[in-house]
């Protein structure tokens, strides 16, 4: 009898897998069904710095010329993009790459950005770093600050440009936030997008007035291989291997990927990239002022007051994610009259699959008090 259940079981799992065949299984880990080449790789929202994939994405690595992307950050926060710059000689001959600055040029910092950026080139990066700080010692610590001030404990730089240093080292995700950020500057934005630009030579004893042009051509392949690609750096080193930082944007979603000692990079972003894009979207709730609530108002003729969300209420969640729910909170039971345009009334609160934002309501318009009634004596006032 027990045989006969036996089979019966196996014939009804034989039917069963004849039936459906393409059952599928889940026992890869997301690496493996991605396919990615690199020893470390990262994806993360650019708008809220989630981690939406990761391979030893914690690894301290080093990270090369992919280095410059800090020092386009913390250059440009310090320095302003039209000021002149003379190059001093310890900028001049750095080995590596380089655009062959000459000592006592003078090109301005968005020049020397460009440089960076586009031709990654070391002795740019030094002169942009000396400029800053004065030193490039004190220009790694200027950037070691930044880190810190972003919250990364995985991070450390020695030098501006990348060239291997021991303690010049950082993670795929510290790398990934440091890019996010200096994505925001606009300036740095719309250079890393561009796949080639002109800048001039810049004064010196020999060439008085600038004439010539220096042709810089950007390295970083994505930007043509890969639809709303808008950034940002390659780097290389025979001790750090490949290194990519990339990013794209479509639908309001801004991703970043990172791969450090990536044998294939290129197609390594195209499925980091792919698979963000196809799993998460950007979705706005509300904007800004398009939420209202009416609370209620007291010592006014009016009896409410019309809030509206100050900021939108945007995020990044699966594509999957269920429709968002929301509260409005506030400290009182009624607003008291007089109340001005944008005075704090609440606060709305939205979440989905558990992921939660805020914004701060305020008055749409101000509301005088109740009009005061006149007295039997305030009547005799007015008569007299």
């Amino acid at each position: 009898m027990r045989a006969c259940s036996v089979i019966s079981v196996c014939l009804i799992l034989a039917i069963a897998l004849t039936l459906f065949p393409s059952l599928p299984c889940y026992s890869e880990s997301p690496e493996s069904l991605l396919g990615i080449s690199a020893r470390s790789a990262a994806l993360i929202d650019a708008d809220e710095g989630e981690l939406l994939f990761g391979k030893n994405e914690r690894e301290r690595l080093p990270m090369a010329s992919t280095t410059k992307i800090m020092t386009a950050l913390v250059a440009a926060e310090q320095l302003g993009l039209d000021e002149v710059i003379t190059v001093p000689r310890e900028a001049v001959g750095i080995e590596g790459s380089s655009v062959y600055l000459a000592e006592g040029e003078m090109l301005t910092v968005s020049e020397l950005l460009h440089a960076l950026l586009l031709e990654s080139a070391n002795d740019a990066a030094a002169a942009l770093a000396i400029a800053a700080a004065g030193s490039i010692e004190n220009f790694a610590k200027k950037c070691n600050e930044k880190a810190q001030s972003l919250q990364l404990r995985d991070t450390n730089f020695t030098n501006p440009h990348g060239l291997y240093e021991k303690e010049h080292y950082t993670t795929a995700y510290d790398l990934a936030i440091i890019s996010a950020q200096a994505m925001k500057i606009p300036q740095i934005r719309e250079i890393t997008a561009k796949k080639s630009a002109t800048v001039p030579l810049g004064v010196t004893k020999d060439n008085p007035k600038g004439e010539g042009v220096r042709h810089l051509s950007n390295h970083n392949k994505m930007l043509s291989r890969y639809e709303g690609a808008i950034g940002v750096k390659t780097g290389f080193t025979k001790k750090s291997g490949r290194c990519l930082v990339s990013a794209a944007e479509r639908d309001s979603l801004t991703l970043i990927a990172v791969t450090l000692n990536a044998p294939d990079d290129w197609n390594d972003h195209k499925r980091l990239l792919d698979f963000g894009f196809s799993r998460f979207e950007r979705r706005t709730v509300f904007k800004a002022g398009e939420f209202y609530f009416d609370f209620p108002l007291s010592n006014a003729n009016e009896e409410y007051i019309r809030a509206v969300n100050i900021s939108p209420i945007e995020l990044t969640v699966p594509k999957t994610a269920k429709n968002h729910s929301h509260r409005v909170e506030a400290s009182f039971r009624f607003a008291v009259a007089p109340v001005k345009e944008g005075q704090i009334l609440g606060e709305l609160t939205v979440e989905i699959d558990g992921k939660i934002r805020r914004s701060t309501l305020v008055a749409e318009k101000s509301v005088g008090s109740k009009d005061k009634k006149l007295s039997l004596l305030d009547f005799i006032k007015i008569k007299d």
